[in-house]
């Protein structure tokens, strides 16, 4: 899943970070992982200005719907809206074998 996100002012980075904190647990229990995070550079095409972009594995389709409609994640869903001014969420899968030949 990849995750770009644009924090509002005013604390809205140390309110995402609180966010990932309390939601990692969940994702780890379904076999999930977040992966390296990164502040996008400058743009070579396109535009582009995400704050901070990341992806989350997880082993299937079905453990990230387990989470999001956990009653456990919706106890802490209302901070990551209450971080953010916009997010990017898309499903992404990995490309066959023959994608890169």
């Amino acid at each position: 899943m990849l995750n770009a996100v644009w924090f509002k002012q005013d604390g809205g980075e140390l309110r995402y970070r609180e966010y990932m904190r309390s939601v990692a647990p969940l994702i780890a229990e379904v076999g999930g992982r977040k992966l390296k995070s990164f502040v996008p550079g400058r743009e070579l095409i396109g535009e582009f200005d995400a704050d901070l972009v990341f992806f989350v594995e997880y082993p299937n389709w079905q453990a990230f719907k387990d989470v999001a409609n956990s009653a456990r994640y919706h106890k802490i869903a209302y901070i990551r809206e209450e971080a953010l001014e916009k997010q990017l969420l898309i499903r992404c899968d990995r490309p066959g074998r023959s994608f890169w030949s």
